[in-house]
């Protein structure tokens, strides 16, 4: 059974609690710490958008259509479809000469009740370029006409873009994507399930300081973190306040990463899928490491504990890690 990695109290009593593991490997594959099951293959969904990405760089398809720092942000996001976002998006699609059109990742609302309310009055429903996996699929579709396939069905896994993208983890995190677990994510590209210690080490090894896909990834989250994810959510405050952490959330309680200045790359999973214990936990074990100014040390700690209101404002509960 994995460790008690976050608990949430109430009246300064036990409430709930969050189980889960985690895996930290250095630039020579070593893991360094860990705690829980670490071995057993776990979905990280999207927390390896930036594995996807490497082959839009890597192809040449990037420089091709000339992506920037903001274009790769947002290729790596899950952002909230908030205007900005939107707007690189579809700089994306205008860039690669690609119609909104040919998105097969699913329209839904953005996760901002002010954008929500925005396609509201406009009587607008919201498309897919809202989707917060848009940036990812722009990229996908620029690497699909930048290698002369079709951009139908660029989400399927026999696609030569899957395919690219299985590369990259097989090459990264020692994957066997060929006999690994397969599913479909909630954007309908496939997903592979793989142990928390690979994944540690996949991005250990892409943030490294020989890996130049990986720098020029880290370097774009850096210039443009709010692009990451969106006002108020995790990923885009905790970069913005430490900027030399790279760190992506993956839907059920997955955190991934890295700390290129280290050569460390991290990867978290908490059972139950709760992002509320993901994200305190994350923090918790970030602070932990043995790599940051004392300042830096400080603001980590600050996110390993989190506060909730009820509808009148009050304070009801607190999420911490402590292990």
């Amino acid at each position: 059974m994995n460790p008690v990695l976050a608990e949430i109290l109430r009246g300064h009593a036990l409430e709930s609690f969050h189980r889960g593991a985690f895996a930290v490997a250095n630039a020579d594959g070593k893991i360094i710490v860990q705690n829980g099951d670490i071995e057993r293959a776990i979905f990280p969904r999207s927390a390896i958008k930036a594995f996807q990405c490497v082959p839009l760089i890597e192809s040449g398809a990037a420089d091709r259509f000339g992506f920037g720092d903001e274009e790769i942000a947002l290729a790596c996001s899950s952002h909230s479809g908030e205007a900005e976002h939107v707007r690189v998006a579809s700089v994306m699609l205008e860039k690669a000469g690609i119609a909104e059109a040919a998105y097969e990742c699913g329209s839904h609302w953005p996760d901002r009740m002010d954008d929500k309310s925005a396609l509201i009055k406009a009587a607008v429903l919201p498309r897919a370029i809202h989707n917060n996996c848009s940036g990812k699929h722009a990229g996908m579709l620029a690497l699909a006409k930048h290698l002369g396939a079709e951009l139908q069905n660029y989400v399927k896994l026999e696609h030569p873009v899957q395919q690219a993208v299985a590369k990259a983890l097989d090459h990264y995190c020692d994957a066997n994507t060929a006999k690994a677990p397969c599913g479909i994510d909630g954007c309908s590209v496939p997903t592979w399930a793989m142990p928390l210690q690979n994944l540690a080490r996949g991005f250990a090894k892409l943030f490294g300081a020989g890996d130049v896909t990986g720098q020029r990834i880290a370097g774009a989250a850096r210039q443009h973190p709010f692009l990451i994810a969106g006002t108020n959510k995790f990923d885009s405050n905790v970069m913005s306040a430490v900027p030399r952490l790279f760190i992506k959330v993956g839907a059920e309680g997955v955190y991934c990463g890295a700390v290129p200045h280290a050569g460390l790359g991290f990867a978290l999973k908490i059972d139950d899928g709760a992002i509320r214990g993901a994200e305190v936990a994350a923090a918790n074990m970030l602070a932990k490491l043995e790599c940051w100014t004392p300042e830096e040390v400080s603001t980590l700690q600050s996110f390993a504990h989190s506060t909730q209101k009820n509808w009148r404002k009050l304070e009801v509960t607190e999420t911490h890690s402590n292990f």
